[in-house]
């Protein structure tokens, strides 16, 4: 997958050659949720809600006025909440580095849709445990084993006119490395499988002016 990734890249390099450029900034509200499989029993979660720390900055490259490409990098927080009966919630949470890739369909001054895959990679894991309702515990760390060294993803939504848009985004790679092993030699995730998606709300922040790459010939 990210031989793929690197193949689109060089892509979209060469088609954006003579294109309108430019850039974006942009914040997010997320709200989170989890397909949860404990050892063949299933859960979805708590939904989560989180409105920080999210951002990403695009570049957009517009072939027409109904076409585009977008490319860009993104920090994220993502994560799940499980509670176990009234007496025991947990919650876990990666913050992670993106790099999204992906098309524009619509009106590019206007309402457009939007999807692609985006590659995340998780640097610091979190993780909260509470009994009845007292936090008990609570620990995290960076580029921790706990979690893949990456996550793919894919992603769609709609942007709006003045920069709002709405975005549904999927990770296909499981929250946990079933692998990891702690000291005792067990493996706590080993029977744990946990897929998350969220729904976020982002506003553009900043629009940057449109320039021309290379030479066109209108």
């Amino acid at each position: 997958m990210r031989i793929l990734f690197f193949a689109l890249l060089v892509l979209v390099s060469g088609l954006v050659y003579g294109q309108r450029a430019y850039i974006t900034s942009d914040g997010e509200i997320i709200l989170g949720f989890a397909n949860i499989n404990n050892n063949g029993t299933e859960d979805s979660g708590i939904p989560r809600f989180s409105m920080f720390f999210h951002g990403q900055t695009l570049a957009h490259f517009d072939q027409t006025n109904n076409f585009g490409l977008l490319t860009g990098i993104s920090l994220r927080n993502v994560g799940f909440i499980t509670d176990a009966g009234t007496d025991l919630r947990t919650k876990h949470r990666t913050y992670n580095v993106g790099l999204p890739i992906g098309i524009k369909v619509g009106d590019m001054d206007g309402m457009y849709v939007y999807g692609g895959y985006e590659l995340e990679l998780p640097f610091n894991y979190k993780e909260k445990r509470f009994e009845n309702d007292e936090k008990v515990s609570k620990f995290n760390t960076w580029f921790s084993r706990r979690t893949p060294a990456v996550y793919h993803t894919a992603f769609a939504g709609i942007r709006f006119p003045r920069g709002f848009s709405l975005r549904f985004k999927y990770y296909a790679t499981p929250f946990f490395n079933k692998n990891f092993t702690v000291a005792d030699g067990s493996k706590p995730y080993q029977n744990l499988e946990v897929n998350t998606f969220h729904i976020a709300f982002t506003s553009m922040i900043t629009k940057g002016k449109k320039v021309v790459i290379g030479k066109r010939d209108d």
